[in-house]
């Protein structure tokens, strides 16, 4: 069966087509991907509101997605939106616009939801030993999960690249003091959900999204982004730390200088590497396998 899976978060929308296996066990047949930074959850943190720009913004992307499902033969389509559907006091507009753009209900998942299919998708056909911790780091929260073959706990807390940018992280390139201030912020939300899961015990670190594959990329040195070789590339700590200590040193301008940088991801990505960073450092983590499979992946196996 073909599919559409779109995953609408705080800093990117993206669609995955595929085609889904008919029995258990079998791996995705990609159709197509793509990927919009569309900053939905832009000031949400700070207005509680989702602003109308970032509603329009939105929606232009979800008209090339809704073209392109009409005409790959889609047979079921499954919107999920996250961390910013969720903090926001509008999300009745935001499911209006959807419905009239796309055809179907946007499902506001929860963030307990939110980590599951992150699992799912990640940890399928993945070589390396288990239990896994799972970390989805999103623009506005970030989701914990451990698990083998199955879920076994999870947690999403409100730490994510968009969100700590807004929060501390004003100056570009930003200051000490505001380094400082975010890397509190952050290791109080990660010791919280280390503890919750419990986080400390699992063989295999994996990161998913943007803020983890671009960080990647960078500690690989690829000349353009390659989804192939990021795809389960095992990153060393000092790798991701001295790659984070680049990006917070660096000014936006730098950071769009790099070729492996999405333009739309430059100015947030200093906060995702410093969550990845603190992350692995409070879990005592030694390395991070990258996924470029995650909720996407997730939402699309759900529906076959």
């Amino acid at each position: 069966m073909r599919v559409a899976a779109i995953d609408c978060g705080t800093n990117s929308i993206r669609l995955l087509i595929a085609d889904v296996p008919g029995g258990p066990g079998g791996a995705l047949s990609d159709v197509a991907r793509r990927m919009e930074i569309v900053r939905l959850g832009e000031g949400v943190d700070r207005t509680g509101r989702l602003a109308p720009e970032a509603i329009e913004r939105t929606r232009k992307a979800l008209l090339g997605y809704a073209a392109e499902i009409a005409e790959l033969g889609v047979g079921r389509v499954r919107m999920c939106a996250t961390s910013a559907s969720r903090d926001a006091a509008n999300a009745a507009d935001f499911a209006e616009m959807v419905r009239a753009t796309l055809g179907v209900d946007p499902e506001v998942i929860t963030g307990d939801e939110e980590a599951r299919l992150s699992f799912a998708g990640a940890v399928r056909g993945l070589a390396a030993p288990g239990p896994y911790l799972v970390v989805d780091i999103g623009g506005g929260s970030t989701e914990f999960v451990v698990g083998d073959a199955e879920v076994e706990h999870a947690i999403s807390v409100d730490i994510g690249c968009v969100r700590m940018t807004e929060r501390h992280l004003h100056g570009d390139p930003p200051t000490p003091a505001e380094i400082a201030a975010a890397e509190a912020d952050i290791t109080r939300a990660v010791d919280t959900a280390l503890l919750a899961v419990p986080g400390h015990g699992p063989a295999t670190l994996v990161g998913l999204a943007g803020s983890v594959t671009t960080v990647a990329a960078l500690a690989l040195h690829l000349p353009d982004y390659d989804a192939a070789r990021i795809h389960h590339a095992r990153i060393a700590y000092d790798d991701v730390a001295k790659v984070t200590t680049g990006l917070l040193g660096s000014t936006v301008a730098d950071r769009l200088a790099l070729p492996v940088m999405h333009p739309g991801r430059a100015d947030v990505i200093g906060g995702g590497g410093l969550i990845l960073r603190v992350i692995m450092e409070r879990a005592g983590a030694a390395s991070v396998v990258a996924s470029e499979h995650d909720i996407l992946d997730g939402i699309a196996y759900g529906l076959g």
